[in-house]
């Protein structure tokens, strides 16, 4: 009899190169909306409302390019793997949520907070769900990784600070910087920051990393 099939076998992985491309693009693509809004005239322009300034076209064009691309990677993610991991999709329905504001009330403080308010989610869902003795990072981390108990305690509470350092540098930021500066830091700072952070990490997880046991059955 064959052995049943686990979740982990039966899910689709992106390619590690496709999936560095479906997270970086919605951001290049904000970043390019937002210095050259003229190239995505005929994609956002007949959503932005007349007769507002250049610098509130430039805002709400990156916004609304924003908005489409993570679609757009979550639709490509799920037509590749049919399924769709928890973090991208909380992102993507963050974005739709406080892009839609940032429209309405053609303010790019709802854009700018938003990430503020995810970080700060992702951090009290990880350290509470902790304190109530809920491991939520192997469900965030969509199984990529097998540690024992103590490795996921340890990197839980490590990723919660992290989140809430972001948030808060996150708030410094856009409080202290222009809009195109801070679309600078959210293009090539957030996920450069993320990836160095998640590096610093290597040492926690080899040393509580479970191995697969070898199979010993010969034939």
């Amino acid at each position: 009899m064959s052995p049943p099939i686990s979740a982990d076998q039966t899910t689709k992985k992106l390619d590690p190169t496709l999936k560095l491309v479906l997270e970086m693009g919605p951001l290049v693509l904000f970043f390019l909306a937002n210095s050259r809004p003229a190239l995505f005239h005929g994609l956002v322009g007949p959503l932005l409302p007349a007769g507002i300034t250049p610098e509130k076209t430039a805002i709400l064009t990156a916004t609304g390019v924003l908005m489409i691309a993570v679609l757009a990677a979550l639709a490509v993610s799920w037509f590749l793997t049919r399924h769709l991991p928890i973090m991208p999709v909380v992102t993507a329905i963050s974005v739709l949520v406080f892009g839609a504001l940032t429209f309405v009330f053609q303010d790019k403080s709802f854009i700018q907070i938003k990430l503020t308010i995810v970080d700060c989610l992702f951090g009290a869902a990880l350290l509470g769900g902790l304190a109530f003795g809920k491991l939520l990072l192997p469900v965030a981390f969509d199984s990529v990784m097998h540690l024992d108990e103590a490795g996921w305690r340890k990197l839980t509470i490590r990723w919660g600070l992290f989140f809430f350092a972001l948030a808060g540098l996150n708030e410094i930021l856009r409080q202290s910087l222009d809009w195109d500066n801070w679309v600078k830091f959210k293009t090539f700072g957030v996920l450069p920051l993320t990836v160095i952070f998640a590096l610093a990490q290597t040492s926690v997880i080899l040393r509580h990393e479970i191995k697969p046991e070898a199979d010993t059955e010969h034939f």
